[in-house]
This record gives structure tokens, C-alpha cells and sequence, in this order.
């Protein structure tokens, strides 16, 4: 594919990747940066991202044929299935964290969740978006993280802009709340 060749479309890489690794790699190249962004915005952990969005990749290129009959954008087909590898990651984490921490406690121990330590306010920010549900997080992440508008966010969540900007809403009225609860406290305890 040279430089000087007239703009390709998601579309058409994907048609041609079928047959052409290079246009596969086109395609990598084009939207690594924007789903690994989304994925460090959904597990704030650099290197957790790194392995998800690896895995988005795997996925998608072991499943080009499927996005071909779906007949939507590339883009939200990739950020729908970027969302449910963070989704699998997540629960994942949370499984192997809860039992790491009940197998690091003495017998008796409360295990209300891991010990406290000294937030600053990102990480604050990040446990209390850790604590909405999985698709409030994606709304949260793509529409400020990613700068995405509410259109593109439903079309890859699959429901109409209403329900997006409903959820939404909810969201930062559960982020606020819990936000304003933790500095009127000024603890550093559960959100």
C-alpha cells in the first residue's frame, strides 16, 4: 500500500485483509492507539491494557468473516468487541482478586474488601468509575475518555442514543454522589 495511494476504507481493508496480511496490519496500525486507549480507561492499568487490547486484535482477526455479514461501521464492531474483552478482564481480575486477598488473610479476618491506602483524587476517581457496572463504565470511558459522541457509543453498545444519554446520566449522578460523599468524609474508606 503506498503513500501516495488515495485514502482506504475500514471497509475495504477488511475486504482485502481476507487474503492480504499487510491490510490486516493497515488496520492494526489505524486503531491501535484509540482501543488501547479505551482499554487503559476501563482497567487503569497500563500493562492489563496492553494484554486486552492484544486480545481484541486476536479476536478480531480470527473473526473478520463475522464483521463482513454484520454489515456495520469496523470501528464500533471493534470498540463492541474491545468492550467485552474488558468485560472478561474485569471479572477475571475481580475472581483472582477476592481470592488472593481471602488466602492472604489470617483466619477471621473481615474481608470486605483489600486494605486502604493513600488515594490521590485520579485514584479516587478511578475506584468509584470501578464501582459502576460494566456498561456505565463503557459509556464513561468512550464518551469522555475517547471523546466519542452519544451516536457512535450506542451504535457499538447496540441501543439508541436516548438509552446511552439515560445511562449516562445515571452514572455521573452515582460518580458525583459517590465523589461527594468521599470528600465531605474526607476518609479514604470504601466508595
Amino acid at each position: 500500500m503506498a503513500g501516495d495511494e488515495p485514502a482506504i476504507s475500514d471497509e475495504q481493508l477488511v475486504a482485502r485483509a481476507q487474503d492480504d496480511p499487510a491490510a490486516f496490519v493497515a488496520l492494526y496500525r489505524r486503531h491501535y492507539d484509540g482501543v488501547f486507549r479505551y482499554c487503559v480507561h476501563r482497567v487503569f492499568d497500563r500493562s492489563a491494557a496492553e494484554d486486552v487490547t492484544s486480545t481484541v486484535f486476536l479476536k478480531v482477526v480470527g473473526n473478520l468473516p463475522k464483521f463482513i455479514d454484520r454489515g456495520s461501521s469496523f470501528r464500533n464492531w471493534l470498540y463492541r468487541v474491545a468492550n467485552n474483552a474488558v468485560k472478561d478482564y474485569l471479572r477475571s481480575a475481580r475472581r483472582r482478586t477476592a481470592k488472593e486477598l481471602a488466602a492472604a488473610l489470617p483466619e477471621g479476618a473481615p474481608t470486605d474488601g483489600p486494605p486502604r491506602l493513600h488515594d490521590d483524587e485520579a485514584s479516587l476517581l478511578r475506584r468509584a468509575i470501578l464501582k459502576l457496572n460494566h456498561r456505565q463504565q463503557a459509556i464513561v470511558a468512550m464518551r469522555y475518555f475517547d471523546g466519542m459522541r452519544l451516536t457512535d457509543v450506542a451504535a457499538i453498545l447496540g441501543s439508541s442514543p436516548a438509552t446511552v444519554r439515560s445511562q449516562l446520566s445515571r452514572a455521573l449522578a452515582s460518580l458525583r454522589k459517590r465523589l461527594t460523599r468521599q470528600s465531605r468524609t474526607g476518609s479514604r474508606g470504601a466508595l
